[in-house]
């Protein structure tokens, strides 16, 4: 058996989550956007919405949304003209125009670069970091929790947790651990070489495993590279899908598989030190601030790319793919690496999105550990105070938030809860596989709606490039998306009352759906707080009777962050 069938037989073993399909069945590109009245697609009415919008005869105005991610695709067709632009900072001058600790944060800030110009693409996870980190304050000691300030608990139960996860290895680690990524690179090499000559050929961009198997090659080299994709793409029921999406699944396999094994080795020796060793900042001093990049381009925009396309990619241009929202401004702010993010990084972004104006922040990511969440904690109720909504994505390890730590999340350390948080899992349509992704995180209480994320179409890195990927990564945007739309015209409304029409407005099935991760079927409401799926039409009808408030005001956490100028 040669190596490539062997990585065969190892994507088929792991069931790769982007790539994977779980229906013979297709959905059309952007299922996510339509109407299942008119339809049968179970989407979230977008088109529906606008013809509402479009009979009341009201002027949207421009939304900033702020995209919490790896970063972004500055040059990308249908995200240029989006993108959010500092209109106190000259670009390219070296200069911090603006003041803020930020030189040419032009559309956004790179919160994991050097001053070098370097930035961190791969990171260790939290659960290593936390328990080397505190291995030498709490390991072995007698503690009697009942004394500990409410923080020390935390860390001291953070630790126990790490310990346990770090002496109890995963089902699926010795499987990983002997997977070649090497040669998984090699056959990604390999296939964008095939890719190449096959786009020559066929004189298109993009194309899937169906389209190739009809087209009749002119050439060895084309006949080679056709048999490369055809190949992997039948052994995996991938037929329908891209060779671009084949591509970024792979890319994103090897990620998570080179991630899995950093895991491992941590169980012998402390993590690298990656983002100190580019950054260069005091990662235990919450007012150091001044550090980064503007770079951000950098190291991995896939997963930023696509969420940004999903909220706001240019709507009725005639390319790729129809954001949500049609008068929306992207700012990108870089903090989510390949491997775990760092607390001081999301809650300086979710400052700095606040301070230039974001009125939405869409937060993709997530970990069990959250080492510095009091400085979380201090973010969301600071964006709470300014009336800035945060949408964020359950996570994909089919588990129980109401049992299993998934941070970051609106319950506070010291007590309450964040009241400008929109949580939201993964629902899918019956020709994905079912109402609710097979991979998603679920809550009766942690988890308030779900929103589409399989096989979601949107914006890749490279110009003009588009594919799909799924996640609850991607489901997050939609909300983001449609949280942006009922902003732009009814731009009065709070954080809160957004929240509320969002949750209030979405609809419940008729039936019961999957249980992710089982065989079992239960009804929505025993996965997330509504029992509903979000829906934009009858969002933006419900925004229409509301009448604009006042942010409540409510105790929130006290900050040890120093104020500078910008707050």
């Amino acid at each position: 058996m040669n190596r490539f069938s062997i990585i065969l037989t190892s994507l088929l073993a792991v069931q790769l989550t982007t790539l994977a399909q779980t229906s013979k069945e297709d959905v059309p590109k952007g299922w996510h956007m339509l109407d299942k009245a008119t339809t049968g697609y179970y989407g979230v009415s977008v088109d529906k919405a606008y013809e509402f919008l479009k009979s009341k005869n009201i002027k949207s105005n421009t939304v900033i949304v702020a995209v919490i991610d790896s970063g972004i695709d500055t040059l990308h067709e249908d995200l240029k003209p989006i993108l959010w632009t500092n209109p106190k900072e000259i670009p390219g001058n070296g200069i911090d125009d603006d003041g803020n600790g930020y030189i040419d944060d032009i559309h956004g800030w790179n919160f994991l670069g050097g001053k070098d110009g370097r930035s961190v693409k791969v990171d260790s996870d939290e659960g290593s970091r936390v328990y080397y980190s505190l291995k030498a304050k709490w390991d072995n000691k007698q503690v009697d929790v009942s004394k500990l300030s409410k923080q020390e608990a935390f860390e001291y139960e953070s630790f126990q947790k790490a310990k346990a996860r770090m002496t109890t290895p995963d089902e699926k680690e010795a499987e990983i651990a002997n997977i070649d990524t090497e040669a998984l690179k090699d056959l990604r090499q390999t296939l964008i070489k095939s890719d190449s000559i096959l786009r020559l050929g066929i004189g298109r961009d993009t194309f899937t495993g169906n389209d190739l198997e009809k087209y009749v090659t002119k050439s060895l080299a084309e006949r080679k590279a056709k048999n490369d994709f055809i190949g992997l793409m039948k052994a995996n029921s991938l037929m329908d899908q891209s060779t671009k999406e084949l591509i970024s699944g792979l890319n994103e396999y090897i990620e998570y598989v080179e991630g899995e094994q950093r895991k491992a080795e941590a169980r012998t020796k402390a993590p690298e030190e990656y983002r100190r060793n580019i950054v260069g900042d005091n990662e235990s001093n919450i007012n150091d601030r001044s550090y980064g990049n503007s770079d951000l381009m950098s190291a991995t925009p896939m997963h930023g790319t696509h969420c940004a396309g999903i909220i706001a990619g240019v709507r009725n241009n005639g390319k790729g793919v129809d954001g949500i929202a049609d008068n929306v401004r992207i700012m990108m702010l870089r903090a989510v690496p390949d491997g775990d993010e760092h607390d001081k990084d999301i809650a300086l972004a979710i400052r700095y999105a606040v301070d230039n104006g974001a009125r939405v922040i869409n937060m993709s990511f997530g970990k069990s550990f959250s080492p510095q969440k009091q400085w979380v904690d201090e973010a969301f109720a600071y964006a709470e105070s300014k009336n800035v909504l945060l949408v964020h994505a359950a996570g994909n390890d089919n588990k129980n938030v109401d049992s299993s730590d998934n941070f970051p999340n609106p319950d506070y350390i010291n007590g309450g809860r964040a009241g400008n948080v929109i949580t939201v899992g993964a629902s899918g349509d019956p020709k994905t596989g079912g109402l609710t992704a097979y991979f998603s995180n679920y809550g009766k209480k942690g988890i308030d709606v779900f929103a589409p994320g399989m096989k979601i179409y949107s914006t890749l890195p490279g110009g003009n490039n588009y594919g799909n990927l799924q996640g609850t990564s991607f489901a997050g945007p939609i909300v983001a998306g449609i949280a942006a739309l009922i902003l732009e015209y009814y731009p009065n409304l709070t954080a809160k009352q957004i929240k509320h029409i969002i949750e209030t407005s979405a609809q419940k099935p008729a039936y019961k759906v999957p249980k992710p991760g089982t065989d079992e079927t239960v009804e929505l409401s025993e996965l997330c707080r509504t029992g509903a799926i979000v829906n934009a039409y009858e969002a933006v009808k419900l925004a229409s009777t509301i009448k604009p408030g006042n942010t409540q005001k409510e105790v929130l956490p006290k900050p040890k962050m120093k104020k500078n100028k910008k707050g």
